[in-house]
């Protein structure tokens, strides 16, 4: 462990913590969104336990804030959620998949093939994955949060009349990022949950007791292999390399973390919590847009959320249930709709800004002054031939992933859109020789026909003379 790096990161966290407090703690709520639904979800349906959820996915929060200094969420496996609460999955059947989905992920990164994926997957693939994601967020905010409300449904405190609200404060406050949306919206829904709930269902001060949960075959027969391999593709693309791509793009003060320490990061998260019942979960970066969105520009926004979730864990616990179920879905869901544009919104430096456009000026090179990471470099221009290309590709990806609701099959596309241009390209090179050959065998044809026209013509001429 690199105790140097971990000790600027921590410097960089207070100070920035220091300089807009507020900002940070908004930051933190960004991807309660994402978090709450399913959490509850799972925890009303007792496929999770919420006190473990809540102490080990904090532990994680504070973890990832130290090490790795950047505001990066700790996210339920969406893929997983989305089985578990369908089926309604015994605690052992979800923790199960969760083992399944870490295990794969940590031989990746034990074996290195995380990088080798990194290097081998096309940035206009990798982009169409964050733009899909982010569009997903905005249709699951539509679709799952917000369709079901009316003007004075399903009560007076959770309608269309809160969401517009939430939507017009979201406006306001656009070009004033200083002022932590999130915060005030997250006060809010709580002021409401309370008004919601029954004085008999209020949290109650309970002392965490943890319990070991062993799955057994059958349980990996069920959740690992029906949820827990459809989650892999999600967790590889969207949670580790995703991540990676997008906090150089939104944090480049900050050292990037690379794929293997994030794909050790989700393994371990998952390989140890899951033990005591704790939710399956991940990085992901549709929640980091959201924290960046609302505030969170170091580890220290998520350092804080994690403590805020271990009091919670082990104070109170399964008594936050019936509270949490009654926060207000109209405001949940202006929360996601506002992270998913965020995420969405990295598509619009593929043709200009992206990593790989970025290479060592020759001189440098050729020299031997820098490496070909420090090097000076310089951004490459591309033709109009080439940017239509990058976007075909990252929009067949975004397609294909929308389409049928599936990163893994968006990937799949993308990539055969990316190979069929190389293909394409790889078959001019190809005929370019032969066009030049036949091209030349033509000439000669041509001047061979010429000659002989000369010769007969000449022959005509000098019978004419006799």
């Amino acid at each position: 462990m690199d105790f140097t790096r971990i000790r600027h990161l921590h410097i960089n966290n207070v100070r920035t913590l220091r300089n807009n407090p507020l900002a940070e703690i908004s930051g933190s709520l960004g991807d309660l969104g994402t978090l709450l639904p399913l959490m509850i979800a799972l925890a009303v349906g007792n496929s999770i336990s919420l006190s473990s959820t809540l102490v080990f996915s904090g532990l994680w929060n504070i973890l990832t804030g130290v090490c790795f200094g950047i505001p990066l969420p700790v996210q339920p496996m969406k893929a997983i959620a989305a089985v578990a609460i369908s089926r309604r999955f015994t605690i052992e059947e979800t923790v199960s998949a969760g083992f399944v989905t870490a295990g794969v992920v940590f031989i990746f990164s034990a074996t290195g093939l995380l990088r080798w994926f990194t290097r081998a997957i096309p940035t206009p693939v990798v982009k169409g994955i964050q733009v899909g994601a982010g569009l997903s967020l905005v249709l699951s905010a539509g679709s799952g949060l917000l369709s079901h409300l009316d003007w004075d449904t399903p009560n007076w405190r959770d309608n269309l009349t809160w969401a517009i609200f939430a939507f017009l404060a979201l406006l306001s406050t656009q070009r004033f990022p200083q002022i932590p949306y999130a915060l005030i919206i997250f006060v809010l829904g709580l002021v409401i949950s309370f008004f919601l709930t029954g004085m008999d269902d209020l949290p109650t001060f309970r002392i965490w007791r943890p319990a070991v949960y062993v799955p057994l075959w059958r349980d990996f027969q069920l959740g690992g292999f029906d949820a827990g391999f459809g989650q892999i593709p999600l967790t590889t693309l969207n949670s580790v390399i995703a991540v990676s791509y997008l906090s150089a793009d939104l944090l480049p003060h900050i050292p990037t973390p690379g794929v293997t320490s994030i794909g050790f990061s989700v393994a371990l998260m998952n390989l140890i919590g899951g033990w005591f019942g704790a939710m399956p979960v991940c990085h992901g970066s549709g929640g980091l847009a959201a924290q960046y969105r609302f505030g969170a520009r170091s580890g220290a926004s998520v350092i804080i959320l994690g403590i805020f979730k271990m009091v919670l864990g082990f104070t109170l616990g399964e008594s936050l249930v019936d509270l949490l179920k009654m926060y207000p879905k109209a405001l949940l869901g202006v929360m996601v709709l506002a992270a998913g544009l965020e995420l969405a919104k990295v598509g619009e430096s593929l043709n200009h800004g992206a990593r790989d456009l970025w290479e060592v000026s020759e001189s440098s090179s050729t020299h031997g002054t820098f490496s070909a990471q420090d090097g000076p470099k310089h951004h490459r221009i591309l033709s109009d031939e080439e940017r239509m290309e990058r976007w075909t590709v990252m929009f067949m990806t975004v397609g294909g992933l929308l389409a049928f609701r599936n990163d893994g099959i968006g990937f799949i596309a993308g990539m055969m859109c990316h190979f069929a241009y190389r293909f394409d390209a790889t078959s001019l090179s190809w005929l370019s020789p032969l066009r030049r050959r036949r091209n030349q065998q033509e000439d000669r044809a041509g001047d061979r026909i010429s000659s002989v026209d000369e010769e007969e013509q000449q022959r005509l001429l000098n019978n004419t003379n006799v």
